[in-house]
């Protein structure tokens, strides 16, 4: 089985760069978000439409940023 359907998305969440790569395996949509700069994986989310895994996904990075502390100069 090859990967079909690939796209990519960049967008912010809760105040950080965030990467979504989304793609369809057989009948399944996969995506995974990434923080751009390091590119570490935050989370993984399938789904039966690319709009269902892609919501999983913002919705599980967007919990673990907006725990994130950010440093003050």
């Amino acid at each position: 089985m090859k990967p079909e359907a690939c796209e990519e998305k960049r967008l912010v969440a809760e105040g950080w760069p965030l990467r979504l790569g989304s793609y369809k395996l057989g009948e399944v949509f996969y995506c995974q978000a990434d923080n751009v700069s390091p590119g570490a994986v935050l989370v993984r989310a399938t789904g039966a439409t690319r709009e269902e895994a892609e919501r999983k996904a913002l919705d599980g990075a967007s919990k673990r940023l907006s725990r994130t502390r950010r440093q003050t100069a």
